[in-house]
């Protein structure tokens, strides 16, 4: 049998902002370096904001929706998906995309990477990675 590692539990009062931080987004790990399989983050994007465009390198990336409504937008800039509470989205390697809060309220949403650590690669306009 393999060795056991313990169950960690990380409380959402004690997340503190962390790197990459775009203005009006506040980005908090929750659970990263713990294994080199998966990690998870929470972001807070404040009323009338927008990350970079960018993309997450070789990481597929699950958005699970907790408050607010945000969108995700992608294709060059061409295609608004909006995300409710409750409301999952899959964003795959190396896609293009930008979160985008044009509400009068914060957006929460829990971001679940396929790597240990999140990457996040910000660039100049669509199409420029």
């Amino acid at each position: 049998m393999p060795e056991q590692k313990p169950v960690v539990v990380r409380e959402g009062s004690s997340l503190q902002v962390s790197g990459g931080q775009t203005e009006g987004m506040e980005r908090a790990n929750a659970l990263v370096g713990l294994t080199p399989n998966i990690c998870a983050s929470r972001m807070v994007a404040k009323p009338h904001s927008a990350s970079a465009v960018h993309h997450h390198g070789e990481q597929d990336t699950v958005v699970f929706s907790f408050a607010g409504h945000g969108t995700v937008v992608s294709e060059g800039g061409k295609k608004r998906q909006d995300l409710g509470p409750g409301d999952f989205a899959l964003i795959p390697a190396f896609a293009e995309h930008q979160e985008v809060n044009d509400s009068n309220e914060d957006v929460v949403w829990c971001i679940v990477r396929s790597g240990g650590e999140p990457c996040v690669v910000n660039i100049d306009g669509w199409g420029k990675s």
